[in-house]
Parts: structure tokens; sequence; C-alpha cells
């Protein structure tokens, strides 16, 4: 598999379904992280505790996530959070399921209790904000499984410094981005976002997401094709 993952056809594969999804995770772990293994998951018995706990039935997108990947912290746990079965909660308001939180507390992503039947419910992400009734969940991906491999791709990028970078992009930078690297198939988001959406581009074994014109992270699969990038979208990165 690690030979023959098109990263492009599996990512176009895996925005269809959850299947495609954890079909896209596994073949982009093996590539990019390491090869998954059967100890790699959360055991059954860890997310029976936590639906007694919260008295929920957790979707089955989360439960398929936490099997396969769920102990991985590599893939789900670089720089933001996710919760381990026996961390999930349910907010304070009472309106969603929490899962994930942002590295330094400003933000949390979570899926509403009233879509928890779904098998593959959307996510919602709601910021920390200094006026707190200002709060509220907002819309993030329209499916769970297409959360994950979000977080998958965004977590990559904080691996390691020498293959990852950041550019605050000067003039140019962003027209160099789409004319040297093929945009990638996934839905640029947040959903309902259309200014400033993240989206997400691959060049020669690296990996960059445009925060909405407001940043550049780059993750190279190796060192020298993090620098390649570096001398064709040219610009004061941080670390190169």
């Amino acid at each position: 598999m690690t030979q023959e993952f098109d990263l492009v056809a599996s990512l176009a594969r895996g925005v269809e379904d959850r299947s495609g999804a954890w079909s896209f995770i596994e073949g982009f772990a093996a590539r990019w992280a390491g090869p998954l293994e059967s100890g790699d998951g959360r055991p059954e018995e860890e997310l029976v505790a936590a639906e007694a706990r919260l008295g929920v039935r957790l979707p089955a997108a989360l439960r398929e996530a936490y099997r396969l990947f769920g102990r991985r912290g590599d893939l789900t746990s670089n720089h933001d959070v996710l919760l381990a079965p026996a961390e999930l909660y349910v907010d304070a308001a009472g309106e969603a399921l929490v899962f994930r939180h942002e590295n330094q507390g400003a933000a949390s992503w979570g899926v509403l209790l009233d879509a928890l039947a779904d098998d593959d419910p959307a996510v919602l992400v709601r910021p920390d904000l200094a006026d707190k009734a200002a709060e509220r969940w907002e819309g993030w991906l329209p499916r769970l499984s297409l959360c994950f491999v979000e977080i998958v791709l965004s977590e990559s990028l904080h691996v390691d410094g020498e293959r990852c970078d950041f550019l605050d992009p000067e003039d140019g930078s962003i027209e160099l981005l789409e004319e040297t690297c093929a945009r990638l198939p996934f839905p640029a988001y947040p959903e309902g976002e259309e200014e400033h959406a993240i989206r997400w581009f691959l060049g020669p074994d690296v990996l960059v997401r445009d925060d909405g014109g407001t940043g550049l992270m780059a993750r190279g699969r190796t060192a020298p094709a993090l620098g390649r990038l570096r001398e064709l979208v040219d610009g004061d990165w941080l670390d190169g």
C-alpha cells in the first residue's frame, strides 16, 4: 500500500463516505506516518463505558474512528487534541457531545445531541470567546468521517520542524501556491465560510493548507520536499 498510495484519488474517495475516509486514513498513515496496526484502536469496552457514563449512543463514525486509530496520537493529537472515550463530555449547555479540543482551549469540536442517532453526523465548532454569551456552535464539516480526514491531514502539519513550516503570505504567495500545487479534492471549510475558507493543496511529496489567505502551513513527506516548496513559493518561511 505504501508504494501504491495515490493521495489525490484516495482522498476523492475519502470525501464520499466513511468507508472511503477510513481507507484514505489507512493509506495516508502508511505513506506519511506509520502503518496502522491492530493495537492502534480503542477497545470496545472503553466505548461501551463512555456510552454508559454519558447516557448516549456514540455515532457509528465516531466508534469506527476510535476502534481504528484512537490510540494514534501522531495522527490525531500533535497539536489539537482528540479526547479519549473516557474524556468525552456533553457541553455545559447540554447541546453537543464534545470530542476534540484546540490545543490552547480556544475552540471545541462536537456533534449536536439531536444528531447522535445519525451514523455520520455533521461536526460543529464552538470558539472560546471573552463574551461567553456570544459563544455558539457553528458549522465545521458536514460529516464526522470527513472531519477525521481533516484531523489527520491537519495534525500531519505538526510533526517536526524539519518537515513542517509556516508562511505568513505576502503579495502573490497564494497565487504562486495555486500555480505550483494542485488543489486537493477536499471541500473548503468551515461550512458557510466563503471569504476565508480553508483549502488543501498538494505538491511533489508536500501538503499545504491555505488558511483562507491568512497563513500557509506546509508538511513535506521529507525535508528536501519541503525545501523545494520553499523555493517555489518564496517568502519569509518561519523555519526556512
